[in-house]
C-alpha cells in the first residue's frame, strides 16, 4: 500500500510539472526581458536590441528533425524581417545531458555549418523555456514591442507555417502573415496554432 502511494504521488508531481511548463505567455501577454548567452559568448538582451520593433523569438535546437527541417526557413524569416524591424532570436533549451548534441558547444557547431545570421541563445537553466510556455523544437513566439512603453506583447504563438516536411507546400505561413498584419496595423488572424516538432527536453 505505502509503494502504491508513493508512485500515486511521483505520478501526481509528474503531471504538475508538465503541466507547469506547458504554462505560459499568450497571445496578448506581455512578456519580460531576459539575458542568455549567445554562441559568441556574450550575452544577449532582447532591450539591447534597439532599433527592433518585435521579435521572431524561436525555441530550437541542433538535433531534432523538425527543427532541421525548418532552419533554412528560420534563416529566411530572418533575412526578410529583420530589415523591417522583427530580427530572429533563436534559443536553445535542451538539456545537453538528456541530448549531447544540444550542449553549447554543438550549438556554435550547428551555427557555423548552417551561418545562422541571427543570435543563438543557450538558456542554460531552462528559466526561459519555462517562462514563455514553450514545448517544441521548434516552438515560435512573435513579440511586438511599443516603441511608446517599450512593453513588449505576444502576437502569436505556435508553428512558422503549416508543412514542416516541405517548404513549398505550405499553404499557411503563420509568422509572415502575422509580421504583415502588425506593419500594416492590423490585428493578427491567426494568433495561435500547434507547434509542431521534438519536445524540450528537460533537466530531470
Amino acid at each position: 500500500m505505502k509503494k502504491v502511494l508513493v508512485t500515486v504521488i511521483a505520478l501526481c508531481a509528474l503531471v504538475v510539472n508538465v503541466f507547469a511548463q506547458q504554462e505560459g505567455y499568450k497571445p496578448g501577454a506581455e512578456i519580460s526581458d531576459f539575458k542568455l548567452r549567445n554562441i559568441d559568448g556574450k550575452n544577449v538582451s532582447l532591450s539591447g536590441m534597439q532599433d527592433a520593433k518585435g521579435y521572431i523569438i524561436v525555441f530550437t535546437c541542433n538535433h531534432c528533425p523538425y527543427a532541421k527541417a525548418y532552419e533554412d526557413r528560420i534563416i529566411e524569416l530572418h533575412k526578410k524581417y529583420a530589415p523591417e524591424g522583427y530580427p530572429v532570436v533563436a534559443i536553445n533549451s535542451n538539456d545537453p545531458k538528456a541530448e549531447p548534441q544540444d550542449s553549447y558547444a554543438n550549438m556554435k557547431v550547428r551555427a557555423e555549418q548552417k551561418k545562422f545570421p541571427f543570435v543563438y541563445l543557450f538558456d542554460e537553466n531552462q528559466e526561459v523555456a519555462k517562462k514563455f510556455g514553450a514545448v517544441r523544437t521548434p516552438h515560435v513566439f512573435l513579440v511586438q514591442k511599443n516603441l511608446n512603453t517599450n512593453k513588449m506583447i505576444v502576437r502569436y504563438v505556435g508553428a512558422i507555417d503549416d508543412n514542416w516536411e516541405d517548404a513549398s507546400a505550405a499553404k499557411q505561413q503563420y509568422v509572415a502573415a502575422a509580421i504583415t498584419s502588425l506593419n500594416a496595423g492590423a490585428e493578427v488572424a491567426v494568433q495561435e496554432t500547434k507547434a509542431i516538432g521534438c519536445t524540450i527536453k528537460w533537466k530531470k
